[in-house]
C-alpha cells in the first residue's frame, strides 16, 4: 500500500463529510489539472478506455460498461505502461466522485498519456445521470459502491453498498 495515498485518501473522507453537491466536492479538492468528461459525452464514445480508479472491492460492486480496474491506493503505473502502450489512446479514469481518478490521472499525463480526462462525478455522476452499472458477471445492476457515509449523498440514483 502507498503510505502517501493512504494519507490522502483519510483526509479526503474526513474532510468530505460537509461537501453538499458533486460540483462543490470537485471544486474543493480538485485542480482541474486533467479535463473533465460528462457522462452524456462518454456514453456516446465507444472508442475511450475506460480506467476505474477505486478500489478493487468498489469495482467489484459494479463499474461502467468496458471499465478496467486499476485502483488507486496500489496503482501500478507500469501495468498501465504494459496494456496501454500507445500513449495518444484516449483515456477516460473514473472513481467516486472524481476526486482519486484526477490524482492517477496527473500519474499518467506525467507519463507521457497526451489524451486523459477525468469523468465529472465519477460512477456517481454517472449513474445519477441514468447510464447503466455492471455487476462482475457483465450483467447491470443498480448497486453502487457508495465508498462512505460521508459520500452516498453524492449518489442520488441506484441502489447504495458499502462493503462487496
Amino acid at each position: 500500500m502507498n503510505f502517501t495515498r493512504f494519507i490522502f485518501l483519510f483526509f479526503l473522507m474526513a474532510a468530505c463529510q460537509g461537501q453538499k453537491t458533486i460540483e462543490r466536492t470537485l471544486e474543493r479538492y480538485n485542480s482541474g489539472s486533467i479535463p473533465y468528461i460528462q457522462a452524456d459525452e462518454l456514453a456516446r464514445d465507444d472508442k475511450a478506455l475506460r480506467l476505474d480508479a477505486r478500489e478493487k472491492e468498489e469495482f467489484m460492486v459494479s463499474h461502467l460498461p468496458g471499465a478496467i480496474w486499476i485502483g488507486f491506493k496500489d496503482f501500478d503505473l507500469e501495468t498501465v505502461l504494459e496494456d496501454v502502450p500507445d500513449k495518444d489512446t484516449e483515456v477516460v479514469v473514473y472513481c467516486s466522485v472524481g476526486v482519486r481518478s484526477e490524482r492517477i490521472g496527473e500519474d499518467l499525463k506525467e507519463a507521457g498519456y497526451t489524451n486523459v480526462k477525468n469523468l465529472y462525478g465519477g460512477i456517481f455522476g454517472w449513474k445519477n445521470a441514468g447510464y447503466p452499472v455492471l455487476d462482475p458477471d457483465g450483467n447491470p445492476t443498480q448497486k453502487v459502491h457508495a465508498f462512505s457515509k460521508s459520500w452516498d449523498h453524492l449518489l442520488r440514483a441506484g441502489e447504495k453498498v458499502y462493503e462487496r
